[in-house]
């Protein structure tokens, strides 16, 4: 809806225009509300499953969502969801490439810090997998996890990341062996 609206300035009178969106995309705040509500918990996930811990995940979905919102007007004119997640990956990225160096601990030195689970069994096979994603190199733990854990095509990982096809095939091959292999050990020294 427009409209003038009079009002004096330096003693003359003026006519300012008064936009008000309308439309299906009116209430960008509703719709992007609705998204989070919706997506937060895949989001928060993933960027769970990226860090392995707990803090850091919700720092990272936090920032993803934050920068998403920014760009809803264009994120939503696609899918919102990949949008979200290809800027999580990427500050995921971002936070290493400023470091340069990641530290990850031993997998026998981690501490608990996954999300609460009523299940006890459950939350002990999250702690296996997270400890065994620890062992993985970033780009390994990346496709890995967009490809296993989120189930993406290896097309649409080779999107996200930047990468050609074979290169996720080969990146997830050689990940999944480190991942037998940890896990096995793991399992085994638990028994």
């Amino acid at each position: 809806m427009t409209g003038p609206v009079s009002g004096r300035r330096d003693g003359e009178l003026s006519e300012d225009l008064v936009v008000e969106p309308v439309g299906k995309h009116a209430d960008r705040n509703t719709e992007f509300t609705r998204f989070v509500t919706e997506h937060q918990a895949t989001l928060l996930r993933a960027a769970w499953l990226l860090v392995g811990d707990g803090h850091r995940a919700e720092e990272l979905a936090q920032q993803a969502l934050e920068r998403t919102y920014v760009a809803w007007p264009r994120a939503r004119e696609g899918d919102p969801v990949a949008y979200a997640r290809r800027v999580l990956v990427n500050l995921r990225t971002d936070t290493w490439r400023r470091r340069r160096r990641e530290v990850l601990l031993e997998p026998a030195e981690m501490h608990e810090h996954s999300p609460q689970h009523r299940d006890a069994e459950r939350a002990g096979d999250r702690d296996r997998l997270v400890r065994a994603l620890a062992v993985l190199t970033e780009r390994q733990r990346r496709i890995v996890v967009l490809r296993y854990l989120l189930d993406l095509s290896e097309a649409e990982v080779a999107a996200e990341l930047g990468v050609s096809v074979g290169t996720v095939k080969s990146t997830a091959s050689r990940g999944l062996a480190v991942l037998r292999e940890t896990l096995a050990t793991i399992d085994g020294g638990a028994s």
